[in-house]
């Protein structure tokens, strides 16, 4: 494990350089327990895929105490997290047509038929690694290595709320209309954020989900 220093509000917590479940699950337990501790100054707690970000008002806080407290946390996050199984949540989708308008490149580039690659989209349960860019979005991973998909290069101004999309090997789902750069090859209807619910975001870290096809989907 590794402390940096970002600016004079923010210590980036390290774990490791690695995409990996048993990781990810440690750095949302860290930051479960940073939360908990509720030190003075810190702000927010975010984990990413293996780093904690610990956000901090430097006038109230006292950083070799808050740089101490990760430490002995961390050592504790070692020694009792372990690769919890969970039901998955389903995510209903329409893949192609209107609602994919990228299914097609998708299944161009990697040399099948855009039923492969809602098959082999579907076929897989995705671990829900962090959430960021707007609020609700969960980055998930990691998808068949044959659909994998670069970002486009020009992205979309405007990509409708509820567009699955591929870049790289994550999915995920644009919980509002914003700009985007995803290759999108369907859409759901499930509210994946809504500040009037108890929890806003449909999903949380360490979650797990499995996409399932609609009616009306490419066949």
């Amino acid at each position: 494990m590794r402390i940096r220093e970002c600016g004079d509000s923010m210590l980036l917590v390290e774990l490791a350089s690695v995409i990996d479940p048993l990781v990810n699950t440690r750095a949302i337990a860290l930051a479960t327990r940073l939360r908990d501790r509720q030190a003075r100054g810190v702000r927010d707690v975010a984990p990413g895929y293996c780093t904690i970000g610990v956000h901090f008002d430097p006038l109230q806080t006292d950083l070799l105490a808050l740089e101490a407290a990760i430490a002995d946390e961390a050592a504790l996050v070692e020694t009792m997290v372990t690769e919890l199984s969970q039901a998955p949540i389903e995510i209903g989708v329409i893949y192609g047509g209107e609602a994919g308008p990228d299914l097609a490149a998708v299944a161009e580039r990697a040399g099948c038929t855009p039923a492969d690659v809602v098959e082999r989209h579907t076929a897989r349960t995705y671990r829900v690694y962090m959430l960021g860019f707007v609020p609700g979005f969960a980055y998930m991973g990691r998808v068949d290595a044959t659909i994998a998909m670069p970002r486009h290069r020009v992205p979309r101004e405007r990509v409708p709320a509820g567009s699955v999309g591929i870049a790289g090997e994550q999915t995920g789902v644009y919980p509002v209309a914003s700009p985007g750069g995803w290759q999108l090859i369907g859409r759901t209807s499930t509210v994946m954020f809504d500040p009037t619910r108890s929890q806003a975001s449909l999903l949380a870290p360490g979650d797990e989900v499995r996409f399932v096809p609609l009616a009306g989907s490419c066949r």
